[in-house]
């Protein structure tokens, strides 16, 4: 494997890799509060359509547009539209106490329609499919930073990123800070743990589901924003690719021990894992092969895929092994708080 090809690897490994961070970390909080959401695909997808959609219809509007302005306008829209979101799924499983993972299913299949309906809507109204342009707001999001622009070689590998790769990493040890050396963050622990003690301590508990589910499901909603801006470079494919990513996404924050920091790291692996298929030498796909005895070489591009689901579940038999409180999901994830029952 050449030079250019290792760099080629890493470089996608972490744009990839950038998209299920961001979801991770959303759903982290979330779950950290005791609310297993397993609407995040549709999320992502809520956010992404609502940021593709408001920089089609601004770009559309003038002859002009201002890169600064569409960056502004796709951000504020795919937060409003995301969060919107986590407030609905907040009021279905914190007030209504609907169950969680219907609940969170409900949202995934909503968000999937939601978006495709607009993204077909938008391919109609831009002369069809891979026709949607908004080239000035992404190449925004794309945009290298400008101190950074002239590096090189194996220093392209992180210095050759949209602004958004380096704000996740930031989020990510931001939101570690919290959960861990804040008193807010101690707060929303303890009602992931124990709602109906932290309930006694006198921690408004609905507020912090709420809380919770929305700030959670916007950080996720950037998922879905850096997914369309910069991962496709502003343009929309109804493959249900983000839902995919959305799945790994979840698949993360059980890697990561639910711990946001870890996921500077392991959103990486998995985006080199999920690379591996265009990578790996095509000497090693077929001895591979011929000792599976696969009768296509391409059969191997499958298995390749499936890398990041099989690392995942190494690591929670690992896990289980060290049984360390640390390492486990919030006690009351996935259960509803009845506060009279207390």
């Amino acid at each position: 494997m050449s030079t250019a090809q290792i760099i080629s690897w890493f470089v996608a490994a972490i744009t990839f890799g950038t998209v299920i961070m961001y979801g991770c970390i959303g759903e982290t909080i979330n779950q950290k509060a005791g609310g297993l959401n397993l609407g995040v695909p549709g999320v992502m997808q809520i956010g992404g359509i609502a940021a593709l959609a408001s920089a089609f219809l601004y770009e559309s509007s003038t002859a002009s547009p201002s890169p600064a302005f569409g960056m502004i306008i796709t951000l504020l829209a795919a937060l409003a539209a995301s969060a919107l979101a986590g407030l609905l799924y907040a009021f279905l499983t914190v007030t209504l106490k609907v169950n969680q993972n219907v609940t969170g299913l409900t949202l995934t299949i909503f968000g999937t329609g939601i978006a495709n309906f607009f993204g077909g809507n938008m391919m109609k109204l831009s002369g069809g499919v891979g026709t949607i342009s908004v080239a000035t707001t992404s190449g925004a999001f794309r945009t290298k930073l400008p101190f950074l622009s002239g590096i090189s070689g194996y220093g392209s590998i992180i210095f050759s990123h949209g602004w958004m790769v380096y704000l996740a990493v930031i989020m990510a040890f931001a939101a570690s800070y919290f959960l861990t050396r804040t008193r807010t963050g101690l707060n929303l622990r303890s009602v992931g743990e124990n709602p109906a003690t932290a309930d006694a301590a006198g921690i408004n508990v609905t507020r912090y589901k709420y809380l919770a589910a929305v700030i959670g499901c916007a950080i996720c909603g950037l998922g879905g924003l850096f997914y369309v801006m910069d991962y496709i470079q502003g343009t929309w494919a109804n493959d249900s690719a983000i839902e995919a990513l959305g799945w790994l996404a979840v698949a993360l924050v059980i890697f990561t021990s639910w711990k946001p920091r870890n996921a500077t790291w392991g959103a990486y692996l998995f985006g080199l894992c999920y690379w591996a298929y265009v990578y790996i030498p095509t000497e090693i796909s077929r001895y591979l092969a011929m000792k599976l005895k696969l009768q296509n070489v391409t059969y191997m591009q499958n298995l390749y895929k499936m890398l990041p689901y099989l690392v995942t579940i190494v690591v929670l038999c690992v896990v289980s092994r060290r049984r360390k409180r640390e390492n486990q999901a919030p006690s009351s994830l996935g259960q509803s708080y009845f506060r009279e029952e207390r």
